[in-house]
Formats: C-alpha cells, structure tokens, sequence
C-alpha cells in the first residue's frame, strides 16, 4: 500500500507542475478584470510609491503602513525609479527582465532605474513563485500596468500643473514634455503631485504595441551583476543576523526512515556543540521529515559533529527501491504485451504496420530507449535562516523558487498560523525545479522552534545528492512505421515510469502533453506501465521534456534513416501532418506547426545541414515543444578512435515570442545547452535498497569548464506571439540532436543515456 505521507509530497509537485503549465496568471481576463493599483503610504515623503493588488487579497490600511518596500515603482524627488521585482531571482534573470518590462512601460531612463528584490506578500502581488518559465507569460501585462498606471499618474500631474490635455502630453528618458508649450519636467519634479492624483483603473490604460518598444531585444548588464562578481551578500548563504547559531540536520539515507535513538550525550559533548535533538517533524517528504538536529557555534562544528552523529533508524517503512531492479523489470514489460489501455489511440496502427511490413510498401522499424533517475545538484546547497522571534513571528530568509506556496508548510512545519510568518526572498545559487519545493525551510522552521537565536540550517551537498526530488528514470519501447515515400504513418509507443499511488505516474514522470501535441501521426497508440516507487521525485528543467525529448527525437531520427529521407524535411512532414485527435483542446496551448517548422529550418540553416563533411565529423539535429516555447538545436562534432567527443559547434534556434533582454536570453540558451550536454554525457543516479550511491561531484560528474563547448550560436525568431519564459524550453533537444550527430559521425545509434556508460567522453 501507498505511504500517504508520500503520496501528499508527490501531489504537491504534481499539482504545481500542472498549475506552472496552465494559463498565466497574468492572461486570464476575470483575473486583469480584479486587479486594481492603489497608492502606499508614506507616498507624501517618498514620492509616488505604487503598487496593485486583487481585491479578493487586498491589504488593509495597517498592511499598507508597513508595505512601502513592496510596491512596484517608486519614483522619488531625486528622479530615481526603484522597481520591485516580484519574483525569485534564481539565475534566470528574471530581475533585469521585470525592471525592463515596467521601465518600457513607464518611458523610464534606464540609466536612472534600481531594480531591487520584493520581499513576500502575496496580498499585494498575488503569486510570486518561479517555475515552469512562466515567470514572464504569467506576469507580462500585470507588470506593463504597473509601469504603464505610474506613467498615467505622472502624466495627469504634469497635465494638472500645466493646464494642459494630458493627451498632449508625451514621455520619454523619465522626462514628461508639452510640445506645444514647450514645458518639460523630469519625473522626480512630478513624483510628489503625482502620489497625489487618483489611481487609474487598469482597464483604461494602453499598453503599448510592439512598434512603439524601445529597449526591449538589446543587449544589458544584469542589475545585480556587479553584487554578484564582487561577492556582494545577496543569496542564501550571506545571511547574517545577530547572536546566530548554525546548525545541520541528518535524515535517513533510505526516504521514510525514522529515528529510533541517537548518541545525544556524545554529540552534545563535542567541541562547538550547543545542542543536539530528533525531530518528528510531519512525516511528508516536502516538508519536513523526522531526523536530528545539530545545533552549533559555527557551520563546521555541526558539520564535524554529524561525522560522529550514530542514528538507530527505524526503515520499517522506508524506501528499497533498487534502480538495477527497475531497469531489469521495464526491459521485460517492453518485450511483453503491448498494455490493453490505451492513453491515446487514433487511427488503426496494426494495420499500419501489417501494410509497411509488405515488400515495397515501406518499413517497421523497432526501438528500446531509456534514461536514468538525476539529481538537481544546485551550486548553492540548500540552506535557511529563521528566527522564532519573543513577538511570536517566525521571521524566514530562504532561498526558494516557490515563496508564498512554501509559507504554509513552513508553518505547518513549525507549529504556526501563516499570520505569524515574516519571509524574506534571498537570491538564489540556482534551482532547476530544486528549490520548488521548500522541504529545507521546513526543516529550518521546525529547528528555530526549539533555539532561542536566530539559526541558519545549510545541508552539505551529500545532504543534496541523498535528499532530491529526483528526475525520475524513464523506459520507452516505440514501434513505427514509415510509408514508401518516406512518411511516418505509425507510431506505437509503449511508456514505462512509476507511481506513488498506483494510479497517477510520479511528479516528472509522465508523459508530457508537449511531446503529445508535437509527435504526431495518422496512426497512433501510446499506452503506460507504473511502477511503484517511494523514492521521491520532482520538477527538474523541464519536467518530462528533459529527457522523454531525447527518447522521442531519436527514435524519429532512425524512422528518417529507415525512410532514406532527410532528417529535417522529415521533421518538418511529420510536424505538419493534419491530425485533428492530436490538436491541442485548451486555447491556452499555443503549439504551432508552422512555429516549429520555422525553428527546424532556422536551425539548419544555420548549422549548414547540407555541407559536406569530413570522415568522423557529424551534424544533428532535434526539435522541441516544451514551456510555450518552439527550439531546434543542432550539435556538430568529431569522435575519435576512442570514443573522445569534440563539439565544433551548437546552434540553438528559439521562438519565444519578443525577446526582453537580449543578453539574458542568449546566455539562458547557452546555459541550458551546456546543462543539457553535461546531463546526456555523465549524469546518473543509482539506488540500491533506497540508497543513492552517488554523494558527490567525484561521483556525479557535472560538466567542468575545460569540456564545457566554446561555440554556442543562439538565435530567435522574434514572433508576434506572447513571450514565455526560455530557460526550459532550450533543454530537451540538445541530447537527440547529440547522439544523432554521433550516428551522423560513426554510425552508432545511442539509445539510452548517460553516454559515458557507453564509453564516450568529451575531449578538451
């Protein structure tokens, strides 16, 4: 039977990767329709200080004293513009991103912009989570009116002040002009007046079309760059309050264990030491599970004395799951019987086959591919400050992707009402899905419960490799089948993954509606196997896509050999075959056919697809549909005798909708070409009897610089279409287009991942 407690962690992922890959917060009209500005107090000395919040989470006037900091714009006296950006910096850039989207807005000076972290209310800006790469899509016009609404009041005070028509009435570089009279003033000289002026109704406002942007697609400095290099306090990590103690916490190395007992007395007596208990906590894996808590005078202290730490662990019910046994079981189910139901079923595949399986009618070809489970490994170890604070607030500083969702379990976790919480968003050193969910805060909450100081809980990064929400393996058995003249006309695919329950597949380990909506043919059948697992799993970049892509577009790549047809123009066929049961039902899907052919062609082009090349040297290529987001990648590359890998070039086509800042965009492109490279060579996790065997680098071997590729071309397609996040959508094609580049090279077909399983590595 299912452990509820694990079935509850797992929904919560689920249910959060469906809701980051629903609408945007931001596109729903009911919602636009409640949204309303208001004026902050303390407007009178700081100038005009504006924010909007939904009625349904209005704060109240005494919420309004003390939420100066949260508002989106502050335009003070010395024609300074601070905006407040919403949501968590996490190294996607979304901080530069959100202060250039209301400065375009507004017609502010960027030169004269601060953008600066809001702390966590979500009264006043609703959600603030960031995940899914729906940071831009879900806050793209709440933003724009927030810049648009401070534009408005500047503007009716300048045309208060001049008894002009404030139709009349211009704005450019924060400076508001009458052409007519010739009257200027900078928005500083109006910000005192324009605190004053009503607040205008959003409806009323006008957002600018795409002709009219100035700044947006050019290249800019990131708005913490300069923190960041010169190790400026800003993440996790860098907290300091006064009187702090630190501390660690042990849970068991197979997920569901429990304590029994542990050697207090000696752990207490250790140098450093300053307190040593077990926890309880709530038993849910995404919040806070039983373990012991070592308190020290500093981060080593406690470090050292978990070296001595011996737990007497209760693993009644604890996890033995076995990746080795898993792998062996999915390699039966495949050569067993296709499942009797079906996740999808168009057309009559059986008799597809029977028809291409005749001389010179076409071709059948089958295939096995599989990936492993993989860890997040984040540069910054999860780690939490909190103080329970004599007042009764449990004061927060966490790094996390998912701010205000986290707040109630942090609560739960603690023993608290929301009400007592005070959270504050650190910057954070990365997140991949990671830090969605906040079992790390948990433990922090539940720890500052029983300190009288304010205590900062850092994991070690065997803490990280043992405790993931892993990216769960994945198991594909495809059957297809191509015609005469070389089009697909079947495909069969038979889906192996995992379940809590044993009837929902595992957070990440579905099917992903993206590859549903982008494979397509005349005749098709998908059908699933669920294993039970207990180990817990997670959002990882691009959740599903991230390596369903790479089972999908392999298998396509030998349906086109089987074809004898070039590989992109059987992309591009295959994308645009009219098959009305695959069309997307939600009118928020906006996969397009010719998107994507757009993006396969571009990449082609610019990888020179059809150039000769030399014995040893390949060219592949992959395309995907992930996040809202249509990219192609191509890899070209030489092996050698020894399996040495030498990447000449990877090209990355992306429509994305307008891009924001240019340099943001490219380096998320080559960020996650490079993660997506590191992932296919050397990333693996294994379990045994519940156990993750690798705990470290040395033993999960993420790419190093000297192997990172020195040519990563990314290029967009800047289409009329809304904008939606990219720092998922340029993962997934990278593996395909990889192994089918080592095909091109060396005829060997690549069906499972990581390759240095296979003998292959990267060459310097």
């Amino acid at each position: 039977m299912a452990n509820s407690k694990f079935v509850e962690s797992d929904a919560y992922f689920s249910e959060m990767i469906r809701e980051i890959r629903g609408m945007p917060e931001a596109a729903s009209s009911s919602t636009m329709g409640r949204r309303t500005f208001f004026k902050l107090a303390g407007a009178g000395t700081a100038g005009l200080v504006l924010g909007f919040h939904l009625p349904a989470m209005a704060a109240t006037a005494e919420d309004a004293k003390n939420l100066t900091m949260n508002a989106f714009v502050k335009v003070a006296p010395d024609n300074t513009v601070t905006i407040y950006s919403k949501c968590p910096e996490i190294g996607q850039g979304i901080k530069t991103s959100f202060g250039l989207i209301i400065a375009e807005e507004m017609d502010a000076d960027w030169k004269h912009v601060t953008v600066e972290q809001a702390d966590i209310n979500p009264k006043v800006y609703g959600s603030q989570g960031a995940g899914g790469s729906t940071s831009i899509p879900r806050n793209w016009d709440q933003l724009r009116q927030a810049g648009s609404g401070a534009k408005a009041m500047l503007v009716a005070a300048a045309a208060k002040k001049w008894g002009v028509n404030a139709a009349d009435i211009t704005c450019r570089d924060s400076v508001v002009t009458h052409a007519a009279s010739g009257k200027k003033a900078t928005y500083g000289e109006l910000a005192m007046a324009a605190a004053k002026m009503p607040v205008p109704d959003p409806k009323s406002l006008k957002l600018k079309t795409r002709a009219e942007y100035r700044t947006y697609g050019k290249r800019n400095k990131g708005v913490d760059d300069d923190k960041v290099v010169t190790g400026q306090p800003l993440f996790g990590l860098d907290v300091q309050r006064p009187g702090m103690v630190y501390a660690h916490y042990t849970k068991c190395p197979a997920a569901g264990g429990k304590v029994r007992s542990f050697n207090e007395a000696e752990i207490k007596a250790l140098p450093g030491v300053l307190d040593a208990f077990a926890l309880e906590g709530t038993g849910v894996p995404a919040e806070c599970m039983p373990g012991v808590a070592i308190i020290a005078k500093d981060t080593w202290s406690a470090f050292k004395a978990k070296d001595k730490l011996k737990v007497d662990w209760d693993e009644s019910e604890a996890s033995k799951d076995s990746t080795s046994a898993f792998s062996a079981q999915a390699k039966k189910a495949a050569a067993g019987a296709f499942p009797a139901e079906h996740d999808d079923n168009v057309g009559d595949v059986e008799a597809s086959f029977a028809n291409a399986s005749k001389e010179g009618n076409g071709k059948v070809i089958e295939a096995y591919y599989e990936y492993p489970f993989a860890a997040h490994t984040p540069m910054e170890p999860m780690n939490t400050t909190a103080h329970y604070r004599p007042d009764g607030m449990l004061e927060m500083w966490v790094p996390t992707q998912q701010p205000d969702r986290g707040m109630a379990m942090m609560a739960k976790s603690a023993g608290l009402k929301v009400e007592q919480m005070v959270l504050h968003q650190t910057r954070v050193g990365g997140g991949f899905g990671r830090r969605l969910g906040n079992d790390y805060a948990c433990e922090a909450a539940a720890i500052a419960m029983k300190v009288k100081a304010p205590v900062k809980l850092t994991w070690t990064r065997e803490d990280d490799q043992q405790h993931d929400f892993f990216r769960p393996a994945g198991y594909h058995k495809f059957k297809g089948a191509v015609t005469k003249d070389g089009k697909l006309d079947a495909w069969q695919e038979h889906f192996i993954t995992f379940t809590v329950d044993g009837k929902k597949e595992v957070s990440g380990g579905n099917l992903t509606e993206n590859l549903k909506l982008s494979t397509k043919a005349p005749n098709l059948r998908r059908g699933k196997t669920m294993f039970p697992l207990i180990i817990p799993t997670g959002p990882w970049r691009a959740p599903g896509d991230n390596a369903q892509v790479f089972a999908h577009q392999g298998f396509m790549h030998e349906l086109a050999v089987a074809a004898g047809k070039d590989h992109v123009q059987f992309l591009i066929d295959a994308v645009n075959r009219d098959v009305p049961d695959l069309a997307p039902k939600l009118p928020t899907i906006n996969f397009s056919p010719k998107r994507s052919s757009d993006v396969i062609q571009m990449c082609a082009d610019k990888i020179d697809w059809k150039k000769p090349r030399a014995k040893g040297t390949g060219v592949g290529l992959a395309w995907c549909y992930s996040h809202a987001g249509h990219t192609a990648q191509a890899v070209e590359l030489s092996v050698d005798e020894n399996k040495r890998i030498k990447i000449h070039r990877i090209v990355a086509v992306m429509d994305v909708g307008p891009i924001i800042d240019m340099s943001g965009s490219e380096a998320q492109g080559q960020g996650a070409s490079t993660d997506a490279l590191s992932t296919a060579m050397g990333l693996q996790i294994t379990i045994e009897n519940g156990r993750i065997k690798e705990q470290n680098y040395n033993s999960y071997p993420t790419l190093r610089m000297p192997f990172a590729p020195m040519a990563i071309d990314v290029f967009f397609i800047q289409s009329e279409n809304p904008p939606t996040g990219l720092g998922e959508p340029a993962f997934p094609a990278l593996a395909p287009a990889l192994t089918n580049a080592i095909f091109a090279a060396t005829g060997d077909r690549i069906r499972s991942m990581p390759l240095r399983n296979l003998g292959y590595s990267l060459a310097v």
